[in-house]
């Protein structure tokens, strides 16, 4: 925000937001429910959210590969059965076993029930068993949206759904 390559957002109400700049950021109050940090000036408001000035392009990202985001990949459903897991039902199966060379990756893995013991060490078709959905490596995201507000700061509401 000095050097003028972003702005601060300041929360005007529940309904208004308003860029300012580094100098028009030093002359606001702080509130009680406001970070600052101590300066030889004084106390500075902390901005809790800032707008690049010279912002080519969003960053994209992909989903890590866990349980969490193989269950929203999966829409929390058996990839076998078709059965609706609630979150800590299911586990990951890999559709080619560790045991056979398969890697625990996005295109081999699927959300299962966790008694798995019918497919074991097998593949899919050997253990009598067909895949709802091949698995697939999710799409890239605008890195925006993975944000989620974190500290329960209001300027956030503005920008999260």
């Amino acid at each position: 925000m000095a050097g003028s390559a972003a702005r601060g957002l300041d929360g005007q109400g529940d309904d208004a937001i308003l860029p300012v700049t580094w100098n028009e950021w030093l002359a606001l109050p702080v509130c009680d429910q406001d970070r600052a940090v101590g300066s030889s000036r004084g106390a500075i408001r902390c901005p809790t959210v800032i707008v690049s000035s010279h912002y080519a392009r969003v960053p994209m990202r992909r989903p890590g590969f866990n349980r969490c985001n193989l269950w929203q990949r999966d829409g929390g459903v058996c990839q076998y059965t078709g059965r609706k897991l609630a979150p800590h039902e299911g586990n990951i199966d890999h559709v080619v076993p560790r045991s056979r060379g398969g890697k625990a990756s996005w295109v081999n893995c699927v959300l299962a029930l966790k008694n798995n013991s019918r497919k074991a060490d097998r593949l899919p078709q050997e253990a009598g068993l067909r895949l709802l959905n091949a698995p697939v490596e999710p799409r890239a995201l605008p890195a925006t949206v993975l944000i989620q507000n974190a500290y329960g700061v209001r300027d956030w509401d503005f920008f999260l759904v």
